[in-house]
């Protein structure tokens, strides 16, 4: 299904990406923000991204957002209320980025349970493309979100004087629009409770 479809199948919906760098704005930081203006452009969807470099978030140590005094209550709040998200991702040691897991860490089980999640990475070479993605997916088997079926992997290649290529611009697109597709069908909770949920 394309982007435009699937924007056309849910009405009003709110898609909150969140971008796990731990570096200045780049590459990975404009193709996605394009991408989320591509698909806000009919006044259908309501989009937000969250930088993780541009926000601060506390080592997850057990304390509630609350208590921080910093954007990690914002922030887990905007994952909590959005109808699909966007985890997205440099590639770090063949994985996703310790600034993400621990966002992670924080986002309490309901905030995902059953929520549509599609997953982004980005790596120098093709050589760790399921790395990042393998990790999410085990993680977020964890909270029992819907995670689409394949997920959105950009290298260097990918890229030409720091914008993204086309082909880039229709995987990150296709990712995207599975979110949407997800969301719009209203499944919900699949399958058994997640074991974060049984153990409460």
């Amino acid at each position: 299904m394309t982007a435009r479809a699937a924007r056309s199948s849910i009405s009003l919906a709110r898609l909150v990406a969140v971008l796990g760098s731990a570096t200045a704005p780049g590459r990975l930081h404009r193709a996605l923000s394009e991408a989320l203006a591509r698909a806000a452009a009919p006044g259908r969807l309501r989009t937000e991204m969250i930088d993780l470099a541009a926000v601060t978030i506390a080592a997850a140590d057990g304390r509630p957002p609350e208590q921080l005094g910093d954007d990690t209550a914002a922030t887990l709040a905007a994952i909590d209320a959005a109808d699909a998200v966007v985890l997205a991702t440099p590639v770090y040691r063949g994985s996703m980025t310790g600034t993400l897991k621990n966002l992670i860490d924080h986002v309490p089980t309901e905030a995902l349970r059953g929520k549509p999640v599609a997953i982004v990475a980005m790596g120098a070479s093709d050589h760790h493309y399921l790395g990042a993605e393998r990790h999410l997916r085990d993680v977020l088997a964890f909270f029992g979100a819907l995670v689409c079926p394949t997920a959105c992997y950009l290298s260097s290649r990918d890229f030409e004087n720091g914008a993204a290529t086309e082909r880039a611009e229709d995987e990150l697109d296709a990712a995207i629009a599975s979110a949407l597709v997800l969301a719009g069908a209203g499944i919900g909770t699949l399958g058994p409770d997640p074991l974060g949920a049984r153990a409460r």
